[in-house]
C-alpha cells in the first residue's frame, strides 16, 4: 500500500507541477504573493536572474538589445524548465561604452553591490539556488567575480553563472561574417525573430562595424581600452546580414540550453553541501588537514 501511495503521491506532484507550469507566468512581476509561493515550491527554490545591459548596439538596433534578447531567451526556457524570472535586470559592466549615447554604466562597486543585494532579496524569498544567465559580453569577466565572492561570507544560497550561449551548433544556418561580436549579423537576427519593429536594418551600413585594429600588443596582455581601439563605433560586424531564420534558431538553442541548465541545477545536491562545509571550514582554517 506505501509503494502504491508513494506512486500516488509522485503523479499527483507531477500533475501540480505541470498544472503550476502551464498556468503561472515565470514573470516574478507578473504573480500574485500566492502565486509566487507557488512558483518557488515548483522551481524547488530554483531562480532565474537574467542580466542585460543599455548601451548601443550600432547604428541600427535598440539599446537594449541584450536585455531584450536575454529575456526572451529565459522565458521561452521556462516553458520547457520552470522557474520565476526576476524582473527586468541591466546593471552590468558597460564601462567600454560610456562615450557613446544612451549608455548607462553604473560605478563597479554598486554593480557588485546591487547584485549582492538582488541575490540575498531573492534568497530571502525562497530562491535557493540562482541562475545568473548572461545575455551581455561585457558581464563576461564580472559575474565569474560576483559567484566567487560568495565565498568570502556565508550565504545560504548558491549562486550559479550561466555564460552566453554555444549557438555554433548542427544545422545552424552559416554565417555570411566571421566579424560578428556586436550588433552584428547574428545579433541583429535575434533581434529580427524577437522584435523585428525595433531593427532598422536599413541604417545598418551607415557606420562600419569592421576591426580598425589600433592596439598592438601581444595576445597574452590585456588592456580595459582593447575594445575601443578595435571598434571606436561600438559596432562589430555588419548588420545588414542579419535575417529571421537564423534569429529563431539560435533563440530556440539559447532557451534549450538555459532550460537545461535549470534541470541540471534543480538536481545539483553536491554545489550546496559542499559550499555549506566550505564556510564551516574556513571558521577554522588551522584545523584543516594537510
Amino acid at each position: 500500500m506505501r509503494k502504491i501511495a508513494s506512486a500516488v503521491f509522485a503523479l499527483l506532484f507531477l500533475s501540480s507541477a505541470a498544472f503550476a507550469q502551464n498556468n503561472l507566468s515565470p514573470q516574478w512581476e507578473e504573480l500574485t504573493a500566492a502565486d509566487f509561493a507557488k512558483a518557488i515550491q515548483i522551481s524547488r527554490g530554483t531562480c532565474v536572474l537574467p542580466i542585460g545591459i543599455i548601451e548601443k548596439h550600432g547604428p541600427h538596433l535598440p539599446l537594449g538589445t541584450d536585455l531584450i534578447n536575454v529575456r526572451k531567451a529565459t522565458s521561452d526556457a521556462a516553458a520547457l524548465e520552470y522557474a520565476p524570472i526576476f524582473p527586468p535586470y541591466y546593471f552590468g559592466q558597460i564601462f567600454e561604452a560610456r562615450h557613446q549615447p544612451g549608455t548607462v554604466a553604473y560605478s563597479l562597486e554598486l554593480q557588485l553591490k546591487m547584485l549582492q543585494e538582488t541575490t540575498d532579496e531573492m534568497a530571502r524569498n525562497g530562491c535557493k539556488k540562482i541562475v545568473i544567465v548572461n545575455g551581455h559580453g561585457g558581464n563576461e569577466s564580472l559575474l565569474p567575480l560576483f559567484a566567487q565572492s560568495q565565498l568570502a561570507k556565508e550565504h545560504d544560497y548558491v549562486v550559479y553563472v550561466f555564460g552566453l550561449p554555444h549557438l555554433a551548433i548542427a544545422g545552424r544556418p552559416p554565417l555570411q561574417d566571421s566579424n560578428d561580436m556586436h550588433a552584428g549579423e547574428s545579433e541583429t537576427s535575434h533581434m529580427m525573430a524577437n522584435r523585428p519593429e525595433l531593427v532598422h536594418q536599413d541604417r545598418a551600413p551607415q557606420e562600419s562595424g569592421a576591426d580598425q585594429n589600433r592596439q598592438h600588443l601581444p595576445q597574452s596582455i590585456y588592456t580595459g581600452i582593447w575594445w575601443y581601439a578595435k571598434f571606436p563605433n561600438h559596432y562589430s560586424g555588419d548588420g545588414s546580414h542579419g535575417r529571421k531564420d537564423l534569429g529563431e534558431f539560435d533563440m530556440k538553442t539559447w532557451a534549450k540550453e538555459i532550460a537545461e541548465a535549470v534541470k541540471t541545477v534543480k538536481a545539483d545536491e553536491d554545489s550546496p553541501r559542499l559550499q555549506k562545509q566550505f564556510y564551516e571550514d574556513a571558521k577554522h582554517p588551522l584545523e584543516t588537514k594537510q
